[in-house]
C-alpha cells in the first residue's frame, strides 16, 4: 500500500497507509463515533468539505450496497480509519469499499492512530488537514492545511442542493414540500413509507414557487456548513413560518431559529455519531440519537415567548429541539430518520403528520 501523510494545521503530521483514491485533499477533520453505517456517513451531504475520522476501529467489513446511499453524489473528502478490511463478509455487499472510494475519488487513510487524533480534536477542536499520497514535504502540507478554507462563513448548501425541483413520491394522503439543503434519502423514504406525496425544492426556491405546490406541510432538511451564511434560506423560512406546518431537521432546525431572530455558533468539535443522548424536557424521556452537525443554536439568543426548547443534549446541554404551537413548527437538531443510528426518535415523523392533521398536542 502507498504511504499517506496527514498534515494538521497545528504542525503535526501523521503517517498511514492509503486505500481508495490517491492524490491530495484539504478538509476540516471531525470524528464520528458510530459503530455501523460508514456507507451512509460517506454519502451524507452534510459532510461536504470535511474528512471523517471513524473512532470504531474496523471499517470496510460490510462492503457497499446500492440501497444504503444517502445521496447520489459524494462530498466527503477523505475517510480515516484504524484498520481497513479488504474483505466484505456481509450478505448485502455488492462491491468492496475500496473500489467504491476509488470510483468516487475519496481518499482513504488506514493504520493511523485514530485514538490520538480523536483526543487531539477533543482538546483543540475540529482542525483543518491536508492529506497526500504523493511526495509533497511535511512543511508544504502543513502550510496547505493552514491556508485551506474552513467551514465558518462558507455557503456549502449551494454545492449540495438539487439543481431544480423534482417529485420524489407522487401519491399520498399529505403533500410535503422538502427544502433541500442536503437532504438525506432516509428522510424522504420515511415520509414515503408514511404515505406522503413529496416534492423536493432547491434551497434557493422562492416562497411563491414552494406554495404553488399547495403543500400540507414543509420540511427544512439537514445540510452542511454554517447556517448563518445561507441568507436566502433564512429569508424564505421567515416568509413561510406560520403559514402551514413546518418540520426542521439539523440545519433546517438552525435555519428556523435564525429566521426567528436567534443566533448560531460553531461547536468546538461538533456532534457526529449514532450514540448522542438527548432528553425530551416535557416527559423526561431520553433518546439515543444520530447526529451530524458542527453548529448550534444559541439558547440565550432565542427571546420569543411563543417558542419553547423541547430537547437538550445531555453531553453539553445544547438545545436539540424547538416547538411553537402558535407558529405550528417542530424542529430537532438530531436525525430522527436514523440513517445510520438508533430508531428512538422515529416517532417524531408521526408528530409532524399529526401537525398536518391538526391533531398534535405537545
Amino acid at each position: 500500500m502507498t504511504e499517506v501523510k496527514v498534515a494538521l494545521e497545528n504542525g503535526k503530521v501523521f503517517y498511514g497507509k492509503s486505500f481508495g483514491a490517491t492524490g491530495q485533499c484539504c478538509a476540516e477533520l471531525v470524528f464520528n463515533t458510530s459503530m455501523t453505517g460508514y456507507q451512509e456517513i460517506m454519502t451524507d451531504p452534510s459532510y461536504a468539505g470535511q474528512a471523517v475520522l471513524m473512532t470504531y476501529p474496523l471499517i470496510g467489513n460490510c462492503g457497499i450496497n446500492s440501497q444504503d446511499c444517502e445521496s447520489d453524489n459524494f462530498f466527503l473528502r477523505a475517510l480515516l480509519v484504524k484498520e481497513f478490511s479488504p474483505v466484505a463478509s456481509c450478505w448485502r455487499s455488492e462491491s468492496p469499499l475500496e473500489d467504491y472510494m476509488r470510483a468516487h475519488d475519496i481518499l482513504g487513510v488506514q493504520g493511523i492512530d485514530t485514538r490520538a487524533l480523536t483526543k487531539l480534536i477533543r482538546i483543540e477542536g475540529a482542525i483543518k488537514i491536508a492529506v497526500s499520497t504523493d511526495d509533497t514535504g511535511e512543511k508544504a502540507l502543513v502550510e496547505k492545511a493552514r491556508l485551506a478554507p474552513g467551514l465558518s462563513d462558507k455557503d456549502l448548501v449551494k454545492k449540495v442542493t438539487c439543481k431544480k425541483p423534482y417529485i420524489y413520491n407522487r401519491d399520498g394522503r399529505y403533500k410535503i414540500a422538502v427544502l433541500d439543503y442536503g437532504v438525506k434519502k432516509s428522510i424522504l423514504e420515511r415520509f414515503k413509507h408514511k404515505g406522503c406525496a413529496i416534492k423536493v425544492f432547491s434551497a434557493d426556491s422562492s416562497k411563491d414557487e414552494i406554495l404553488s405546490y399547495k403543500p400540507d406541510g414543509l420540511v427544512f432538511s439537514n445540510g452542511p456548513g454554517d447556517p448563518a451564511v445561507v441568507v436566502y434560506a433564512i429569508k424564505t423560512a421567515r416568509q413561510l413560518i406560520g403559514r402551514l406546518p413546518v418540520l426542521g431537521i439539523c440545519l433546517g432546525h438552525q435555519i428556523i431559529a435564525l429566521a426567528l431572530g436567534a443566533k448560531t455558533y460553531k461547536l468546538k468539535f461538533g456532534h457526529h455519531g449514532g450514540n448522542h443522548p438527548v432528553k425530551e424536557l416535557r416527559t423526561g424521556r431520553c433518546y439515543i440519537t444520530s447526529q451530524n452537525h458542527g453548529f448550534c443554536v444559541d439558547p440565550a439568543s432565542l427571546h420569543r415567548t411563543d417558542v419553547e426548547i423541547t430537547h437538550i443534549n445531555l453531553n453539553d446541554n445544547t438545545p436539540e429541539g424547538l416547538y411553537s404551537k402558535k407558529l405550528c413548527f417542530l424542529t430537532m437538531q438530531f436525525h430522527p430518520e436514523a440513517g445510520p443510528g438508533p430508531n428512538d426518535a422515529i416517532g417524531l415523523f408521526d408528530n409532524f403528520i399529526d401537525m398536518m392533521k391538526g391533531t398534535f398536542n405537545a
